[in-house]
């Protein structure tokens, strides 16, 4: 009974806006280094693997597309992920959560995107096609710069998180039609070749490379996104600061 009742003290420990930040604190400087470390490894494999037969050396673009693609999706899990935890389970924390990591998650997406389409001129003999991957994954860019704008339109706080909670949970539908697209539909993309059900087909001189460059941009962006939830959690702090400042003034002009 104690252990238990110690375990979901220390949860709710998280849920507390102080105690999140003061843990913020101690994690930001370590993940942030482990970050650069890990980029660091990755881009030296990147560099060091070998050219493709077909693609030469215009593949070591995969190392950065790859991991932006796949942050892309990963950040909207985490927003939709946020987005039940407001709705759901009224978590103090998940909506900061989901404000914060749109942002993040439109600049991977763009780069993914911008990437994308360096790789693809070579590739394809064009800068972009209408192909089924690459409209989802715009789609989904689109789908950020609204929920950025949703989030900033709204004054009041609670409206603005539920709204921005349901359309983030609606436009989840768009993620499984990223991933399964070049499955779907007869795209010019290429279909998966890591995560496959009878293991990658790329060869691991490019795979280890390509794995610990995902590793490393993942790592950064959870620095980001916790560096964009602590900015978050001291804005509103000055916000409800000053509309009690402006409250007193009214009081005492009255």
């Amino acid at each position: 009974m104690t252990q238990t009742t110690s375990q979901a003290w220390r949860f709710s420990d998280l849920a507390n806006p102080t105690r999140f930040i003061s843990l913020v604190d101690k994690i930001v400087p370590w993940l942030g280094g482990a970050s650069v470390l890990v980029l660091a490894i990755g881009l030296y494999l990147a560099f060091a693997a070998p050219a493709d037969f077909q693609q030469g050396i215009t593949v070591r673009i995969m190392y950065i597309h790859v991991p932006f693609a796949w942050l892309a999706m990963m950040c909207y899990s985490v927003m939709a992920i946020a987005a039940l935890g407001t709705l759901v389970w009224r978590h103090p924390l998940a909506d900061v959560a989901l404000k914060s990591a749109a942002p993040v998650g439109a600049v991977f997406t763009a780069l993914a995107l911008l990437t994308g389409s360096i790789w693809g001129k070579p590739m394809w003999g064009t800068w972009w096609v209408w192909d089924a991957r690459l409209t989802s994954v715009f789609v989904l860019f689109l789908m950020y710069l609204g929920i950025i704008a949703l989030t900033r339109a709204l004054d009041d706080p609670t409206r603005s998180a539920r709204a921005a909670a349901v359309i983030t949970l609606v436009g989840f539908i768009n993620i499984p039609i990223i991933k399964f697209s070049v499955e779907w539909w007869n795209t010019l993309h290429q279909p998966a070749s890591v995560f496959r059900m009878d293991g990658p087909t790329i060869d691991p001189s490019m795979l280890w490379p390509l794995m610990t460059m995902a590793l490393g941009f993942t790592l950064l962006f959870f620095t980001l996104h916790l560096m964009a939830m602590r900015t978050e959690i001291w804005r509103r702090r000055v916000v409800a600061m000053r509309q009690i400042a402006a409250r007193r003034a009214e009081r005492q002009q009255a």
